[in-house]
């Protein structure tokens, strides 16, 4: 389903990283609350109700770590993790849509595009996105904006389990087709289900490449 293949080194290394302890470190409301880290650091990115907080709890095989919703627009603030003490998770705000007022909502894209364009501790965004909808005009957005300020992303699709084998490949060679074409982008798409675990170990070999030693 995923096009690159791990061999099982890779595989056992991004089991063992994501094995070991993640702890809560804060929920950031505003950029000064914006942890300082000496630890590479993932984001996680998507529209509201993607998934993003079901995808860390099934990487970190946890089921509360972050807080899950079928609220659009629950996560208010960046909430960050820190695994093993080697690699930094952040959990942003869901875009496209919140139950909030327009000038929270406001904040929030604006907190959230400050943090992408400057986090220096950035190694990479994992743009996740519902393998049932495709890539949206709110995921071009941010596409756009990670292209220009050449923070590196990568496509995760989402929910894959919720539509069919030949559905998903469409999606998948879709969405390849379109980041093929920007700068910024990850050549690989990956494709996970936080339910049946679909890709998830997968994933953790290509996030525990970037894990400080």
């Amino acid at each position: 389903m995923n096009d690159k293949k791990f061999d099982g080194e890779a595989l056992e290394r991004g089991r063992r990283l994501f094995a070991q302890a993640c702890d809560f470190v804060i929920g950031a409301a505003h950029l000064e609350q914006v942890p300082e880290t000496d630890c590479p650091e993932v984001a996680f990115a998507g529209r509201s109700n993607v998934g993003k907080s079901s995808l860390i709890n099934a990487l970190t095989n946890r089921k509360t770590l972050a807080r899950t919703s079928n609220t659009p627009g629950r996560t208010q603030q960046i909430n960050f993790f820190i695994l093993g003490g080697r690699l930094m998770l952040a959990d942003l705000p869901g875009y496209g849509y919140a139950k909030a007022p327009k000038i929270q909502v406001e904040h929030w894209i604006a907190m959230v595009n400050t943090y992408l364009e400057g986090r220096a501790e950035l190694r990479r965004t994992c743009l996740l996105i519902d393998s049932r909808h495709g890539v949206k005009d709110s995921d071009r957005e941010i596409m756009k904006m990670l292209d220009a300020t050449a923070q590196p992303y990568q496509a995760v699709l989402t929910k894959c389990d919720k539509i069919t084998p030949p559905k998903l490949a469409l999606v998948m060679a879709e969405t390849g087709k379109e980041l093929a074409t920007l700068p910024a982008a990850h050549p690989e798409v990956m494709a996970t289900s936080a339910k049946e675990g679909t890709g998830i170990d997968q994933l953790r070999a290509s996030l525990a490449l970037l894990a400080a030693d």
